[in-house]
């Protein structure tokens, strides 16, 4: 059973929610299958984190444990938030007493539910069917800002007693919990979203809703360059707005704060809210991502090892080797240092 300490009435934001696919497991926690899950049993057609890091896109939880808290008001968010609904944030998460064990069994038990027409379909391929109806990975970067949640790490440590991998999506903006996460149950792997190379650029495109939410950013990169765990740093390129003249050398400070085992320069994609408030311009193509990650690799000395097309995105590394989470996808793609 799940107790909630709070008087905020989120109905109608849960109402829009629910039409746009996202389903809940409780008040705070909601879970929404991925494109590419479905593109996988389709057509076995598999996400860059499966030619990436070995994520089978079919076996993998799309969730969020904070469905409508977050630190941010990012101009490139594409997700429904409560301002959508004339509701404003509210940056201090409640309280949840709640047995995060029984909460990890309703999200695979979820997942699985939102599966089960798959096996009428007869487009599906059965076999993969059957293996996503057994997840392996729990991305946990669905909606809000996930740090906010309090029992994170309880969560994360849950997952693992099940045999699933994990990979934490965050702004950063809670250094605090990563140190907790450090020291408690690190997820299988940690990214850190980032848009902005300096404070200013922080204000424009993150819009932050809470007093030094740069400084604190800052600090989650220091801890990010010693976290055990393989720590993704992904920058969203947004044409006309952090692909100036400024930016490769702004973002190489960043990477050499973070160091980073892996970075993904990945295009804003024109979706969702965001096109309210950005347009399509503003969307880079793959050839422009291309370009730009190549000044980044000359920039830092870190070659592009990987790529994929469809999503608009390249992966810088020094790995020599990735390391892999899974059994990966056919697809899979690694350049060897040029």
């Amino acid at each position: 059973m799940t107790i909630r300490i709070t008087q905020v009435d989120y109905s109608n934001l849960q109402k829009l929610m629910r039409k746009q696919g996202y389903h809940f497991v409780n008040e705070h926690t909601v879970v929404k299958p991925c494109l590419w899950t479905r593109k996988a049993i389709l057509q076995r057609r598999f996400c860059y984190k499966c030619l990436f890091y070995g994520i089978e896109s079919h076996r993998c939880i799309q969730m969020s444990p904070a469905a409508y808290w977050c630190w941010n008001d990012c101009i490139h968010c594409w997700r429904v938030r409560p301002p959508d609904v004339g509701i404003p944030f509210e940056l201090s998460m409640p309280k949840y007493q709640e047995d995060i064990d029984a909460l990890v069994d309703n999200i695979i038990e979820t997942q699985r539910k939102l599966l089960s027409g798959y096996w009428g379909n007869p487009k599906a391929d059965k076999e993969l069917v059957k293996e996503a109806f057994e997840p392996k990975h729990v991305a946990i970067s669905l909606t809000g800002e996930p740090t906010l949640y309090e029992n994170l790490p309880s969560l994360i440590k849950a997952f693992h007693r099940k045999g699933l991998t994990t990979f934490l999506v965050t702004r950063g903006v809670r250094p605090d919990v990563l140190e907790r996460l450090y020291s408690e149950e690190p997820p299988s792997q940690l990214y850190i979203s980032i848009e902005a190379y300096n404070k200013e650029k922080y204000e424009q495109i993150n819009k932050p809703l809470v007093p030094r939410a740069w400084e604190l950013t800052m600090r989650s990169l220091e801890i990010m360059s010693s976290f055990p765990s393989p720590t993704v740093l992904r920058i969203t390129a947004i044409k006309g707005i952090n692909m100036d003249s400024n930016a490769v050398e702004g973002f190489r400070k960043i990477i050499e704060i973070a160091r980073p085992k892996y970075i993904e320069v990945k295009a804003y994609m024109h979706v969702g809210s965001s096109t309210q408030r950005l347009t399509k311009s503003n969307m880079p193509s793959f050839s422009d991502i291309w370009a730009f990650s190549e000044e980044l690799s000359k920039a830092t000395g870190i070659p592009i090892r990987s790529y994929a097309k469809d999503s608009r995105v390249v992966l810088l590394s020094e790995l020599e080797r990735p390391v892999r989470h899974g059994k990966g996808c056919p697809n899979y793609l690694w350049l060897s240092k040029s």
